[in-house]
Order: C-alpha cells, then sequence, then structure tokens
C-alpha cells in the first residue's frame, strides 16, 4: 500500500486576478505545441515582468466557449499593477468567480482526463459549469511537462 496521498477537490471563490504574459491563437491541435514554447518565452523574460504577486507561480488561461475576442489561451504571471507590462505582451483581468480546484501533478498530457474527473465530481455535488467564464491552470512547477504541478480552476456555480 503506498503511502502517497490523493489531492484534495474543492471549490473555492478566487480573487479577481491581473496577468501579464503573452496570448496563444492558433489551431487546437497546435497548442500543445504552443504552449511550451510561450511558457518557455516568458520565464526566460521573467526579469522584464514589474509588479510580480507570486512569480513562483505561472498561470494559463482560458475559456470553453470563448468568444472570437476571447478565443485562445493566455501564459502569463499575476501582477498587482498593469504599470510597465514588458514590450509585446499583453494584459487580461480574470474576474472574481467560483471554481472547483484540483492539483495535478504528473505529466501535462494527462491534464484533460482530469478534467474529465473535475467535472463528473463538479456535476455530482450539484454545482454547474461556467464554459464562458475563465478556466485557469495556476502551475507551480512548469518546466518538465513530464512532471507538472499545477491547480486546475474550472469556474462553476450552484
Amino acid at each position: 500500500m503506498s503511502n502517497k496521498t490523493v489531492p484534495e477537490i474543492y471549490t473555492k471563490t478566487l480573487k479577481e486576478i491581473k496577468i501579464v504574459g503573452v496570448r496563444i491563437q492558433c489551431a487546437d491541435d497546435q497548442y500543445a505545441e504552443k504552449i511550451p514554447e510561450a511558457v518557455k518565452l516568458i520565464t526566460n523574460r521573467l526579469h522584464e515582468f514589474k509588479h510580480l504577486v507570486q512569480p513562483v507561480k505561472q498561470i494559463g488561461v482560458f475559456k470553453v466557449n470563448a468568444t472570437q475576442e476571447e478565443d485562445g489561451y493566455w501564459v502569463g504571471f499575476e501582477v498587482s499593477s498593469f504599470a510597465d507590462v514588458p514590450m509585446d505582451m499583453t494584459t487580461l483581468i480574470v474576474p472574481e468567480q467560483m471554481y472547483t480546484v484540483y492539483q495535478h501533478i504528473g505529466s501535462a498530457s494527462e491534464i484533460f482526463p482530469t478534467y474529465d474527473f473535475i467535472h463528473q465530481w463538479s456535476s455530482k455535488n450539484g454545482y454547474k459549469r461556467q464554459p464562458n467564464q475563465w478556466s485557469m491552470e495556476i502551475y507551480s512547477n512548469w518546466e518538465n511537462p513530464q512532471q507538472v504541478d499545477v491547480l486546475l480552476c474550472d469556474p462553476v456555480k450552484m
């Protein structure tokens, strides 16, 4: 029997978050290639970010049912102010929202099945997914795609 603990799944309301980073827009089958490129880019430029809240937490943001203006995947860091945004980077405000939260530790390629688990848990526990709201992936470890540590935050309401 293993002593490995199973991560807890829970709901939590997260405050508004200001993000500075890059926006990726591409065909769905290209995100697996483009996201790691963007991660590497902003990691190498971390010294250019001002007003960082937690430089050890990288954030990915997307909407499942995005409008054309919101389509894509944002990779960035939380900041307290949009002053002094690095050249060719973008800003995004994720408003306060309730989420189902689950810590995924392991391969980035296994995140999609983990989302299936989150969706089933949310439904079983009386929460309704909000695919028109921002989903967040808050990474504590992102440099090795075979061993990421990420809080998956799926927007829900009662």
